[in-house]
């Protein structure tokens, strides 16, 4: 009877160890996705640039590259991709199709998650440079001008009188446990001179 309660007590050990290597693998394998994705679509970024067109960073994906934004201060460098869904910010932060195109005139919406591509956004001070680069080659430098939490449930409104601004977006809080909610952390950077 003893030797049989050692059995099941191992084995329910093993089994919430095997549970937990799971977990973490699963955890894992979200910011090893991410990281892998980000270089391939580095060197689709780089074909477009060269190509003049888009380029699929694999044959099967459902996104394309759009732009690059970079952040010197903190040696942020993410491609960004067209198409703001799930399955495109799994890969990396995208582009809200209903702003205008990054570096061009209006406001640009760019958004990613919290806890892989975005969690930067936390540490940007007003007057950091986020400097995107277009599919044209071109070079667009933003200052952050501060940011705000919003509830994600209003109405998004994108107003092309707002001039040149660019709007990096994340959920919010950044160490929340549970994914996703209704609070959204905006960044608002306006074009710089120069």
């Amino acid at each position: 009877m003893r030797l049989s309660g050692r059995l099941s007590t191992g084995l329910v050990i093993g089994i919430i160890g095997s549970f937990g290597l799971w977990e973490l693998f699963q955890g894992g394998w979200i910011h090893m996705k991410a990281l892998l994705a980000q270089r391939l679509l580095r060197q689709a970024w780089e074909e477009t640039i060269e190509r003049r067109t888009t380029v699929k960073p694999w044959p099967w994906a459902d996104t394309v590259p759009i732009a690059r934004l970079i952040v010197p201060r903190l040696r942020i460098d993410e491609i960004v991709l067209s198409g703001a869904n799930g399955r495109t910010l799994a890969f990396g932060p995208a582009y809200y199709e209903g702003s205008a195109r990054p570096g061009m005139i209006g406001v640009s919406v760019i958004t990613g998650h919290r806890d892989t591509h975005f969690g930067f956004l936390r540490r940007l001070e007003p007057d950091d440079r986020i400097n995107v680069q277009t599919a044209q080659d071109a070079l667009v430098g933003y200052r952050v001008l501060g940011s705000s939490v919003s509830d994600g449930r209003l109405p998004f409104h994108v107003s092309e009188e707002d001039g040149h601004t660019l709007l990096p977006v994340t959920c919010y809080p950044f160490d929340a446990l549970v994914p996703g909610g209704p609070l959204r952390y905006v960044v608002m950077a306006e074009m710089s001179d120069g």
